[in-house]
């Protein structure tokens, strides 16, 4: 078997990751929203924050593609982590591809001077077992859930709209469509830092380290990844500071698809009910903004029950767990 990186440029070498992705989905996760070629070409280049993931397909000796692995070695924060992605093409399944892939990544690792290695995989015993047998422990569970807008009863997203908003009545909130306005940006960086304040249950991992730059990064990503971005914005009214918002993107290949990217309040500003005035005026927007969207996907922590309160009151559904998994080299 040979494993060659992947470049975003290789349009044969992007399709045919794909193609492995969506023979394993249909087994492991049939629901899972996957990448187009063109998606995942640009998933490589430019990544959440310009902060690419490596990947490096996997190859028979027959030049067919069995095997994905995905390699995330941050550079933001965390730079002691590799986080893992793996997918083998259910026909060449119990072959040896993916422990092949594995020793390849614990390699790699040790090239880039990572001691510790994270990875996921869909809440299936043969992925646990997997994992064990590798040395990993489970250390997490998330779980992806997937709003159907085309069945939403609008009536109840008014409501906890109109009932959000009686709540929080010292708060205002502003809708931008694409980058923040420069003015913005440095109160921004606070919100978005609350995301730290999420479950990592028993992951070893720091929390994400933010700046200006970094936003800016995330804004220059997703557009260039031809999405849109979307951000519901809370601001109190007496002081001006930010606190809190909501931003999915919509994709411009698929414009019925949208991804839930971040929903946060700032520490100080919790208790007045801002979660759900973010995320029911962001659907109100997206209603008039995006009619062909249908669905926002979502991920959480299975133990963040706060968020998992407001999602199920907007008609999201669980797709599908995800087991966490991190070993030390």
């Amino acid at each position: 078997m040979e494993i060659t990186r992947l470049s975003p440029d290789d349009e044969v070498g992007c399709a045919a990751a794909v193609a492995v992705m969506d023979a394993a989905a249909k087994v492991d996760c049939p629901e899972s929203l996957l990448p187009t070629p063109r998606g995942y070409a640009n998933h490589l280049r430019y990544g959440w924050d310009l902060d690419p993931a490596r990947a490096y397909l996997a190859r028979d000796a027959e030049g067919t593609a069995v095997g994905l692995l995905s390699a995330d070695a941050p550079t933001y924060d965390n730079t002691n982590l590799m986080w893992l992605g793996i997918d083998v093409h259910p026909d060449y399944r119990s072959h040896g591809v993916g422990s092949e892939l594995i020793a390849y990544a614990e390699a790699l690792a040790a090239e880039l001077g990572r001691s510790s290695l994270g990875a996921s995989s869909w809440d299936l015993p043969k992925s646990e077992a997997f994992a064990q047998r590798h040395g990993f422990e489970r250390k997490s569970i998330a779980v992806n859930r997937r709003q159907d807008i085309a069945n939403l009863d609008w009536s109840v997203v008014q409501k906890l709209y109109d009932d959000a908003v009686a709540a929080s009545s010292a708060y205002e909130l502003l809708k931008i469509t694409g980058s923040l306005p420069e003015e913005l940006l440095e109160g921004m960086v606070t919100v978005t830092d609350s995301i730290n304040d999420a479950p990592k249950d028993d992951l070893d991992i720091e929390d994400d380290a933010y700046s200006p730059e970094r936003l800016r990064a995330y804004e220059e990503a997703q557009l260039k990844s031809d999405r849109t971005l979307y951000r519901v914005i809370a601001r109190e009214k007496a002081t001006g500071e930010l606190a809190g918002h909501s931003t999915i993107t919509v994709e411009l290949e698929r414009p019925h698809i949208g991804e839930q990217n971040d929903t946060a309040v700032s520490r100080d500003h919790r208790g007045h009910r801002l979660g759900a005035l973010l995320k029911s005026a962001m659907l109100l927007w997206m209603r008039d903004q995006e009619p062909a969207l249908t669905q926002i996907d979502t991920w959480n922590a299975e133990s963040n029950n706060h968020m998992i309160a407001i999602n199920e009151q907007l008609n999201y559904r669980i797709i599908a767990r995800a087991l966490e998994f991190q070993k030390s080299r």
